[in-house]
Parts: structure tokens; sequence; C-alpha cells
């Protein structure tokens, strides 16, 4: 499915006519990761982004990302005490970007849609002030949606990110209350983009056959 998708990108490129700059690039960034839950400490990320320019202004792309978070887990509100487990949280994301000036420092905004794999094991430690009890994280996966803003500055990106996934419900046979985890994070990130840009003199832009 990501082969026929990173596919259907580049015949859109490789399509494109008459256009003064090189429609197809590719984004690799890295940064931070916060996440928003209870119990959750920050970690790493890096992502890699392939991207099909369709204007100077408009620009689609298919967005991977992996980040390393501490996951923990909600009860009536309260926070756990993680044992330190670590979660790979990966997603694939279809990402629509606008670009904003035509000069070499360009604001942009943007949104994504996709799927999140949070992948994990171990356990976590719950007290909500009278019951202590001990659980097991398990992987899922879920449909979330990502939204951007930053800044680029020639082929250098800077930019912020909300990854929306919803939450995950766990239940246990031997508790009367619901366990939830908060999977959505924050993603400060510094990157660059490989092709893309004005084209010059000697350059000739690609023509469709279609």
């Amino acid at each position: 499915m990501k082969k026929s998708l990173l596919a259907g990108l580049v015949f859109v490129a490789m399509s494109a006519h008459a256009q003064d700059f090189k429609p197809f690039k590719v984004n690799v960034s890295a940064g931070y990761a916060q996440a928003t839950g209870k119990g959750i400490s920050g970690g790493a990320l890096f992502s890699i982004e392939p991207k099909v320019s369709l204007s100077a202004q408009v620009d689609l792309g298919l967005r991977f990302e992996e980040a390393l978070l501490v996951r923990g887990v909600n009860w009536d509100g309260n926070a756990s005490t993680s044992t330190g487990t670590v979660a790979g949280f990966g997603s694939a994301l279809l990402t629509a970007t606008h670009l904003f000036g035509t000069t070499n420092t360009r604001p942009f905004l943007g949104v994504g849609l996709g799927l999140y794999s949070i992948a994990s094991s171990g356990t976590v430690i719950v007290n909500n002030g009278q019951v202590k009890a001990e659980l097991p994280l398990t992987s899922y996966n879920s449909i979330g949606g990502m939204v951007r803003a930053g800044v680029k500055l020639g082929h250098f990106v800077m930019a912020a990110e909300y990854n929306a996934i919803p939450t995950h419900v766990y239940k246990l046979p031997t508790a009367t209350t619901d366990f939830t985890t908060k999977s959505s994070y924050f993603g400060f990130k510094l990157g660059f983009d490989l092709g893309g840009g004005r084209r010059t003199s000697t350059e000739q832009p690609v023509r469709s056959r279609f």
C-alpha cells in the first residue's frame, strides 16, 4: 500500500507541465516529541516525507514518522507512575501543505490524516490513592490526524506539529474502572528539503505526454 501511494506521488510529479519550480522533493527532519497525556514523558522523533508540488504554494506528501515516548495511563483522572516503558509511535500520513509568499522565507500551514501504530511492551503501576494495580501495556493501531505550522528558509524547515490520536481504553477483568492512555503528542522539528526549489535558466520543465 505504501509503495502504491509513493508511486502515485512520483507519477504526479513526472506529469507536471510548464512549471518554473521542481515538483518533487523529500523532507528529512528530526526533533523532540512532547506527549499531552498524564504519566507520559517526551522523547526524540525522526521523519521523512516525500512531497509533490502541485503549484508554487501547495504540496502533497506522505509523512513517515517515528517518535519514542514513555507511556503512562490514567485512572479516574490520576496519573500513573511509569516503570519506564518506552513506546514507538509510528505513523504514515497523507499530508497537504500550503506555503505563503514567494521570497526565500515562507511560512506554511498543513494538515495530515493516516494510520498511527503504537508499539510497546511492559507495564505501568497505577495508583489512585486507594488501589494500586500493575497494568500491562499492549500495542495498537489507530486512525489519527495532524496539523502543522512552520517556516521554510530556503531548503531548511522549522515546524511544530500536533498529532491527534484517539484515547485508547484498557479493560482489566479485576478492575471496575477502565484505564485509558492518551497518545496524542506535539512534535517540534528541524529539517531540510532535498530537491525542489526554483529551476535554473538551463533546466527545462517536465511536460506531460498525456
